[in-house]
């Protein structure tokens, strides 16, 4: 399969110490040759692969030095998109790599599209979609163990699972096959039903393994949305900025301070928090802060893991107790805070209200008990179930979706033989499931598909 030469910015954009231009596709080495001298004057076409050059770029007509550079050179197929690939580094900044990626483009070279050079190494083999997939998961990754579950997706641990699915099912297909083919010999008949829902079982208790890691796997993948809840002033915010150790909202005395929602992410024993300091929800006649309070109950709603802060200091309120009542049905954690004050509050009746929830004593200002509260969150997600080490779980929504279709196709066939349903029409739930699960790995996929999911790429990548 050939491709024109693409080119396109591969690191991030802004001043740092070296910036990236990189080209792929047939054309790559003589667009570079035709821009790119070294003092010695040798050419990068009679270099060996896998070698990196220093020396200039410089303009085609005037000979004008454009740029100081690294060059490296690979030649294909041994690279990420089976293409010739050069990457030129420069020193990075704005104006610089803009100049050399314009220099490339008016020399031959196109402008890559998001996720192309992503998308070539599906298309020539070198990867299949889903471990495309795992490259954006591994850019996009917050934790070490997100990192590594992209990591794991990207080795082919997933795709060599679905494959052996595949497998199995195409094994019954052709034992089905068989028993179209020779009806009259009933011996053949009682060897595919048997076979039929052994592998048939197999399957099916192989994807209910992935899917039981899905919950655990989106999490890693997409961070819980976590909304610190509570009435003003009980010390939202100051937790947000310890967790996140950074000053990001507006820490004071007076009630009502956040009039919006802030997100920030933080990275808690492994487990990403996308949090969500809210504006203390009760009654207010303020036009803006009663804004604020609704964009609250809405996060509220979206939310898999609330932190629901009480003030040590004070007693019990009506408010306090109506907020239990908001939670009742979600995950949450009850966090006491400012035990560096007076109790007046009754913390029995706050495990009373909690009703098995975890309740955890701090002191935020003193950065006391936060340590046990991050414990109690890796806890009540993980509960130790998921380690970096995993072999294979899946955390991508459209796989998981997939395997869910999947499995309900093979309880089909699985029910259908058991009621002695003839084999023919089984054979349709089974090749479907096999289809389906070819769509995970990109085997069965549509063209419109693979477009919408490598745009979702950056630019370079």
């Amino acid at each position: 399969m050939e491709f024109d030469t693409i080119a396109a910015i591969s690191t991030p954009m802004g001043e740092g110490a070296i910036a990236i231009v990189r080209l792929s596709g047939d054309e790559a080495v003589a667009i570079a040759d035709k821009i790119f001298h070294s003092p010695s004057g040798k050419k990068l076409v009679d270099q060996a692969s896998h070698t990196i050059h220093y020396g200039h770029l410089k303009e085609v007509d005037t000979g004008e030095i454009v740029e100081e550079v690294m060059l490296s050179l690979m030649k294909g197929p041994k690279t990420f998109t089976r293409e010739d690939v050069v990457e030129i580094n420069c020193h990075g900044g704005l104006v610089t790599v803009n100049r050399v990626l314009q220099l490339v483009l008016r020399n031959g070279a196109r402008m890559a599209d998001p996720g192309e050079f992503t998308k070539r190494a599906f298309l020539n083999g070198r990867i299949d979609l889903s471990q495309a997939e795992a490259v954006m998961d591994l850019i996009r990754a917050k934790t070490d163990r997100a990192m590594n579950v992209a990591l794991g997706q990207m080795d082919g641990k997933l795709s060599r699972l679905v494959k052996s699915l595949r497998q199995k099912i195409l094994e019954v297909l052709a034992q089905v096959e068989v028993n179209i083919d020779y009806p009259e010999y009933d011996d053949v008949e009682e060897v595919t039903i048997p076979l039929m829902l052994e592998n048939c079982g197999w399957v099916e208790s192989e994807i209910t393994k992935l899917l039981n890691t899905s919950s655990q796997g989106k999490i890693l993948r997409e961070g819980l949305s976590t909304v610190i809840l509570g009435r003003p002033n009980v010390g939202k915010s100051s937790l947000l900025n310890n967790l996140v150790q950074e000053n990001k909202a507006i820490v004071t005395d007076v009630a009502g301070t956040t009039r919006d929602i802030i997100e920030e992410y933080v990275n808690v024993r492994g487990v990403p928090l996308r949090l969500v300091d809210t504006a203390g929800i009760r009654e207010t006649e303020d036009i803006v802060e009663r804004i604020g309070v609704e964009r609250s109950r809405e996060a509220l709603r979206d939310a898999d893991l609330t932190l629901l802060l009480m003030n040590y200091n004070e007693v019990l309120s009506p408010e306090d107790e109506r907020l239990f009542e908001t939670v009742q049905d979600m995950n949450y954690i009850v966090v006491v805070n400012k035990t560096d004050l007076e109790q007046n509050i009754d913390l029995d009746r706050i495990k009373e209200l909690a009703a098995g929830h975890e309740v955890i004593t701090t002191s935020i200002l003193q950065d006391e008990g936060i340590e046990q509260l991050e414990e109690a969150i890796a806890r009540l997600f993980f509960s130790g179930q998921v380690e970096a080490e995993d072999p294979t779980y899946v955390s991508n929504a459209r796989h998981i979706a997939l395997l869910h279709q999947a499995k309900d196709r093979i309880r089909d066939a699985i029910d259908a033989a058991e009621a002695g349903v003839p084999v023919d029409m089984i054979q349709m739930d089974l090749t479907r499931s096999w289809e389906i699960l070819g769509e995970i790995i990109g085997e069965t996929v549509q063209d419109e598909l693979i477009n919408q999911l490598f745009s979702q790429f950056c630019l370079g990548k």
